[in-house]
């Protein structure tokens, strides 16, 4: 998979003729690190490919997948892209094919665990549907508490951020319009 992020990256770096300096750059990381997950010699953080995706003026996922997308895509539960930060507890798993309007994420968020040490935006739409246990999503400094079969759905502009203050995993489906994971 790092391969696939590699050569995605270069891919999208040459397209819009940035050096290896001025992405690393702009992404506010060393210059080393880009050259080397370019080369498959690093796997970079989540918080680096968000950073580059930025950049790159994509969304996260589509540095995990070809330029072309499919007319017709099917994903099987045992292939899905899964993606865990080391900064929070939370694990998304890719229910889309990554190309598209249109990004369907399923999420696990521990006990006590959160989305980002702080909330983020991006220029999306955004709805979150809870399949089990209880999620708060914190939007623009408000808390809404979700329970199985809720939902919020919301403008992705204003910062927002998952959390779980239960007792038990939280299962819940995340779609995004545009795609800006």
């Amino acid at each position: 998979m790092s391969g696939m992020v590699g050569s995605r990256i270069r891919e999208l770096r040459a397209a819009r003729g940035l050096t290896v300096a001025r992405l690393a750059e702009a992404a506010d990381v060393s210059t080393g690190l880009i050259s080397q997950v370019e080369r498959n010699l690093a796997d970079p953080s989540l918080e680096t490919l968000r950073r580059v995706a930025r950049v790159l003026d994509v969304p996260l996922f589509s540095l995990f997948t070809d330029a072309e997308p499919e007319p017709v895509a099917v994903v099987r539960r045992d292939r899905r892209m899964r993606v865990a930060s080391p900064d929070s507890d939370i694990t998304y798993t890719r229910v889309s094919p990554g190309q598209g309007r249109l990004e369907v994420l399923e999420g696990e968020l521990a006990p006590g665990g959160s989305s980002a040490p702080e909330p983020l935006a991006h220029p999306s739409e955004e709805c979150a549907v809870v399949t089990s246990g209880e999620l708060t999503v914190e939007i623009a400094g408000t808390a809404y508490t979700l329970g199985p079969g809720d939902s919020c759905y919301f403008d992705s502009r204003m910062p927002h951020r998952y959390v779980n203050n239960g007792r038990e995993q939280a299962r819940f489906y995340v779609s995004v319009t545009p795609p800006s994971f």
